[in-house]
């Protein structure tokens, strides 16, 4: 079975399967392939109320809140390294009351997506057991009644088998899970390179997949080292081709982050004036993907393109800019 109806551009991908108030998961990490080109079209889009599923996030995340796309979050942590240490947007919407948010450790996130794509209501773990993560709720009672939503952010349980305490996490099952890969084969099947994070798991948990990528290639050439395919052509519903769909986060093998484009975010994210202008001008001022390459600049593109072997750039100046 070849791509066909799955192959699609951003505008129709996003329009069709990322309506007001889904459940969606962003795949990546922190500054790692955070499907960027994506969350572009949905700003623009002005798709709003999401209830929003992420690992440990970054870029992507960051934007949607700012952006006002987002209701709810639930998270491991928001961050982007050494290029802000705490997401801007998502920290001033947190302590103004603007988003809800529950938080869970890194692991606790992964098993939940697990449970999800397990088909299961639920997993058990003894990491957390007496920390605030478990002692304290995020979300709100009148939110606990939604359908789409666990009743309880966990439960500490007798286990029935060893004794002593377990946590029991409840599954994540998002309406639509979205993801940058660096490749997707002709008939639909997924590579991504490097690490992984929970993309899999979360790909696995949801309704529907969107798969941006940065090639679509034959399925002979997946067939050469199988073992780096990660998910088969039956789950995606989507696939959009968007080279460097994940900047100015990275897409190992392709290209390293835009230290650059990073920082300046991070000052200009800092205030709502300053934030503002931002969106006007490299996301609403832009019309799709291909403007806002132009826009970035192939001198820009060049120096972060990565050195091969190695999968990302020797020498890359990672400093901020004087």
């Amino acid at each position: 079975m070849e791509l066909g109806s799955k192959l699609m551009t951003l505008k129709e991908a996003v329009k069709k399967h990322v309506p007001d108030g889904a459940h969606i998961a962003l795949g990546g990490f922190t500054a790692n392939r955070n499907p960027m080109a994506a969350i572009y079209e949905i700003i623009r889009q002005r798709v709003r109320n999401l209830h929003l599923y992420v690992h440990s996030h970054g870029q992507a995340m960051d934007l949607l809140i700012g952006a006002g796309c987002v209701k709810r979050i639930e998270l491991a942590y928001g961050a982007l390294g050494r290029y802000a240490p705490t997401c801007p947007r998502f920290r001033l919407a947190v302590e103004r009351g603007e988003v809800e948010w529950e938080d869970y450790s890194n692991y606790q996130m992964v098993l939940r997506f697990l449970a999800g794509a397990l088909d299961i209501p639920f997993i058990p773990t003894r990491t957390g057991l007496g920390t605030d993560i478990a002692a304290k709720e995020g979300l709100r009672p009148e939110t606990r009644r939604e359908s789409k939503v666990a009743r309880r952010k966990l439960l500490v349980a007798e286990d029935p088998f060893n004794g002593g305490k377990v946590l029991l996490l409840p599954a994540i099952k998002p309406d639509v899970t979205i993801i940058h890969a660096q490749y997707v084969g002709e008939k639909g099947t997924v590579r991504v390179k490097g690490l992984k994070f929970a993309d899999v798991e979360m790909a696995k948990a949801s309704r529907h997949l969107i798969v941006t990528c940065e090639e679509i290639v034959s399925e002979e050439k997946l067939r050469h080292e199988p073992e780096l395919n990660c998910l088969p052509g039956f789950l995606v519903d989507a696939v959009v081709e968007v080279p460097f769909g994940a900047h100015p986060t990275a897409c190992y093998g392709f290209y390293d982050v835009d230290a650059k484009h990073l920082y300046m975010y991070y000052d200009s994210a800092l205030s709502d004036e300053s934030f503002q202008k931002y969106l006007e001008e490299w996301v609403y001022g832009v019309s799709c993907h291909e403007e806002y390459l132009r826009k970035v600049g192939e001198e820009r593109l060049k120096e972060i393109t990565a050195t091969q072997p190695y999968g990302f750039r020797l020498g890359l100046d990672r400093r901020r800019p004087k």
